[in-house]
């Protein structure tokens, strides 16, 4: 059974993940209005797997007898300057939710939670991954600078990721 403290902690990170799965679909429709469709292919798949995360920790708070709860989410920006900044956003966003998260992980430790620590643990690792896919576009995106050729190239690039 989980602690009153820790259900509103995995309430809020559920919330959270949902606030980036609007986000990513925000940017990817920015994307899409900017003809960059494989950008936009890349942060659909991305709001698919937010909304996978938000699922796994709803599904766990119900199984330790606890409630789910789906607060308001915020509205996320509609505009951005570039292509840089709204990948630039998306990196800030997991770096929030990676800090989250050990948050999570040491209120679990502090209650001897080791079942949560065990769910915390996948999710310490998929961050590590969100946070790398984020910094390598970004890094790439420096690479090419203005060259509009270069972003085609990344754009094509970013339309053959998976969904799996």
């Amino acid at each position: 059974m989980l602690s009153a403290k820790l259900e509103s902690a995995l309430n809020n990170q559920m919330n959270s993940e949902l606030y980036s799965a609007n986000l990513y679909l925000s940017i990817s429709a920015y994307f899409e209005s900017e003809n960059l469709r494989g950008f936009a292919h890349w942060m659909r798949i991305q709001h698919q797997e937010e909304i996978s995360h938000a699922m796994r920790l709803f599904t766990y708070i119900n199984d330790r007898n606890g409630r789910a709860v789906v607060q308001a989410i915020d509205q996320p920006p509609v505009e951005f300057e570039s292509v840089q900044a709204a990948m630039d956003m998306v990196l800030e966003q997991e770096k929030r939710v990676t800090g989250m998260i050990e948050d999570l992980y040491r209120e679990a430790q502090s209650h001897k939670d080791y079942a949560t620590h065990v769910l915390l643990e996948w999710f310490i690792q998929e961050q590590v991954e969100e946070e790398k896919s984020a910094i390598e576009i970004i890094e790439d995106l420096k690479l090419i600078g203005g060259d509009g050729t270069g972003l085609l190239i990344l754009d094509a690039r970013m339309a053959e990721r998976s969904g799996d």
